[in-house]
């Protein structure tokens, strides 16, 4: 990898995903080994490495973590494979597809002349004008009284002698 011998990488070390392999297998930990075990294995076992070892540890195991080469579980890394236990995706999980179920059959598509513009439709000139609802002055509710808040009288604007 170029990024470690920019770094000052010694040529008699193995990369990093070597390293943390081998300190992974090394330490045979049930539930997996913590950055700090894997750190402390390679610097006991490899005396040569550089002074910014836990930056280039950081970086080389997110890598290996995306990439699918190691399982972060628990703040502990496990090597993948076919024991290690399911990653989960976040969110509700998909309906299960039932085999036996037939395909759904596409809509048929609309004709090419024949598309419909964007929005509300015409009226259509052709159709029958329809019938206008005769107005009636209690209004909708049939109390009798107009709509809205009433008009201010004058007499209501004078109070205890002083004009609003």
């Amino acid at each position: 990898m170029a990024i470690d011998e920019e770094l000052g990488k010694s040529a008699s070390l193995p990369p990093y995903p070597e390293m943390i392999m081998e300190a992974i297998e090394a330490l045979k930990q049930k539930d997996g080994s913590d950055k700090s075990s894997i750190s402390e294995y390679i610097e006991s076992k490899y005396k040569e490495i550089s002074d910014d070892h836990e930056d280039i540890l950081e970086a080389n195991l997110t890598s290996m973590k995306e990439n699918g080469e190691l399982l972060f579980v628990n703040n502990s890394y496990l090597k993948a494979g076919a024991d290690a236990p399911v990653k989960r995706g976040r969110g509700r999980p998909p309906k299960p597809k039932d085999p036996s179920a037939p395909a759904p059959v596409p809509a048929p598509a609309a004709p090419a002349g024949s598309s419909r513009g964007r929005g509300r439709p015409r009226k259509d000139p052709s159709a029958p004008a329809a019938a206008k609802k005769a107005k009636t002055s209690a209004g909708p509710t049939g109390s009798g009284r107009p709509r809205g808040r009433p008009r201010k009288d004058k007499t209501d604007a004078v109070q205890n002698g002083v004009e609003v």
